[in-house]
């Protein structure tokens, strides 16, 4: 078994951002050369993908993901998903542009444990223009049951450069 990589967590510096290719600053998170957004930390994803407007990342729920009622808690779906679309949507953009999620809308179709396993979330983006952009995702397990899904809008913008 090899062991766990270390992830680096942090904000990577506008100017850096800014200076990239959406699809070259994804990949650089996923690859470990940029640092992982700390958000990440909550979820843990591993064997992530990113091709244009599409963005693969797995994940394992477990107890540490669980509401008072004893299953996973939504934010934890909620979080996959935002992420995978928001990135597929990154990773579409020029150098000098950037995204924030206008909306999204969930749905959750079965509940996770931390029995559930590995899940693999996938986004897509839909369309994306100069200011506005959609995507979607879904969560499935490892039989390929549908555990969740989602929409998205995001706004499309320009990066300040700081000069």
């Amino acid at each position: 078994m090899s062991p766990t990589p270390i992830v680096e967590y942090g904000v990577t510096s506008p100017e850096v951002l800014a200076s990239m290719a959406g699809i070259d600053f994804v990949r650089g998170i996923f690859e470990g050369r940029l640092p992982a957004p700390p958000i990440m930390q909550a979820i843990e994803p591993y064997d992530s993908t990113a091709e244009l407007g599409v963005v693969v990342m797995y994940s394992v729920p477990g107890f540490r993901h669980y509401n008072p009622i004893g299953s996973v808690h939504g934010g934890y779906a909620a979080t996959l998903l935002d992420s995978a679309m928001g990135l597929a949507v990154h990773s579409t953009l020029p150098p000098g542009s950037g995204y924030t999620t206008l909306e999204f809308k969930v749905s959750f179709i079965k509940g996770m444990t931390k029995d559930t396993g590995p899940v693999r979330t996938e986004g897509r983006t839909l369309s994306v223009g100069r200011r506005a952009a959609t995507a979607e995702a879904r969560i499935t397990d490892a039989a390929g049951r549908l555990l969740a899904h989602a929409t998205t809008t995001c706004l499309v913008f320009e990066l300040p450069t700081g000069t």
